[in-house]
């Protein structure tokens, strides 16, 4: 893996990998900022920055920001999670003056204009409309609010009515000033380039404004231990749906621990696929439901480890034993070498076939550097999955899997006690 990195005055960090053998290239510029950053009076001003700042810069306007990326056929767009924030674009080889140019301007000099936190408002509410209407992609907000509380990483990234409604232009507009400095910025480029290139065309793109005309340091989040406190078991939305949609979690393991590796085989081994434990037991056994999940979540000093189902109502309760039944199993008996070892070959499968792309490649070394301040080569991550060993996953399941579980319901049920009782059992 050719990736290299270089570290400007002004703190800045740009990571590239040369991939000579595509005729694309992909930009993303990674902001250290999200929703576990903002206060109460400004929740969901990350997602709210994210979408403001296609709506104009100095010297162009949204139609120009959009069309001079699609008219070369390229594609562009952004994300905000609750740890950092990506503005990405994706080229031919020969466009990618342009992408880094116009995804530059957006950070650099966006204007976001009262008028247009105004119009967007409204479209950022329509976002939370839809995500309220899909309750499959409601249940995990709602898990992470009855897991974290009313606290940063228990927020939803898109904030909520009443604070979208009352954040004026001001504040997202100084909350734009005060985060989006070099220091807490990585640019990462990959395809068919070469670092020297990609480091001038950056640098003299984001040195508008004057932006660059800073000394700063690399900020990396500090991985302070979060304390979980007054946790509720159920967390329930009352909703008229034909199936209840539930989410199954506890405590996982923090970003910076090594144990994550490990973790995201035993995820895998539960509900990573049609031949995870709890995709067999819930689904082919007994059809009580059509999707079945698992996935570990790692932040700062945090982490989280979560199954998801969506069944019929009357069969909420049996998925939920079944679920109990067979992480107690896993806790107390471990899993058998074969189920190992396949975990570990679809972790590590899944892995390299996730990073076929200039983008995927991209995405890579851009969070690996914002969240670590490194990149791990895949050969490295490679190693560690095969490293893990039957006593570390037997360790982990031990320790993770007996702990105090919360779960989220968005379905038609009106109380949480009959869920509590059997959390209980």
């Amino acid at each position: 893996m050719s990736v290299k990195r270089t570290v400007l005055s002004s703190g800045l960090r740009i990571v590239t990998e040369e991939i000579s053998s595509v005729r694309s290239a992909a930009i993303g510029i990674w902001v250290n900022v999200g929703s576990r950053d903002e206060t109460p009076a400004v929740a969901g001003a990350s997602h709210f920055l994210e979408h403001l700042l296609f709506k104009g810069t100095k010297t162009r306007t949204a139609l120009e920001i959009s069309s001079s990326i699609e008219s070369v056929g390229g594609e562009m767009n952004a994300f905000t999670g609750k740890e950092y924030t990506c503005f990405y674009a994706r080229v031919i080889d020969t466009d990618l003056p342009i992408a880094v140019d116009v995804i530059s301007d957006l950070i650099t000099s966006s204007l976001v204009t009262a008028a247009d936190v105004d119009a967007e408002r409204k479209v950022v509410l329509e976002e939370i409309a839809m995500r309220d209407d899909d309750p499959s992609d409601l249940v995990h907000d709602l898990f992470s609010d009855t897991y974290y509380g009313d606290t940063r990483l228990g927020r939803s990234i898109l904030g909520t009515v009443e604070s979208i409604n009352q954040m004026p232009r001001k504040n997202v507009y100084n909350y734009y000033k005060k985060r989006y400095i070099p220091q807490d910025l990585v640019v990462a480029v990959a395809g068919n380039i070469k670092h020297k290139t990609a480091v001038e065309m950056v640098e003299k793109a984001l040195s508008r404004d004057g932006f660059l005309d800073v000394t700063g340091t690399p900020q990396l989040r500090p991985n302070k231990a979060i304390k979980v406190s007054a946790q509720q078991s159920v967390g329930l939305i009352n909703r008229k749906t034909e199936q209840a949609h539930m989410f199954y979690g506890m405590a996982g393991v923090s970003r910076e621990d090594d144990r994550r590796f490990t973790m995201g085989i035993l995820s895998a081994a539960l509900g990573g696929g049609m031949s995870s434990r709890l995709f067999q037991e819930i689904r082919e056994k007994r059809g009580l439901a059509y999707s079945v999940y698992s996935y570990a979540q790692q932040f700062a000093g945090s982490g989280l480890l979560g199954f998801y189902a969506g069944c019929h109502p009357s069969k909420a309760t049996e998925v939920i034993e079944i679920i109990r039944e067979v992480l107690n199993d896993v806790a107390e008996n471990g899993m058998s070498h074969e189920e190992m070892e396949r975990a570990k070959g679809a972790v590590k499968g899944s892995l390299v076939l996730s990073q076929e792309d200039s983008g995927s490649r991209m995405s890579h070394i851009g969070k690996s550097e914002i969240v670590y301040g490194e990149v791990m080569s895949f050969d490295e991550i490679l190693k560690k999955i095969s490293a893990v060993t039957p006593e570390a996953l037997r360790k982990v399941a031990s320790e993770i899997l007996v702990q105090r579980p919360t779960l989220a319901l968005v379905g038609p049920f009106k109380h949480e006690s009959k869920f509590e009782k059997i959390l209980g059992a």
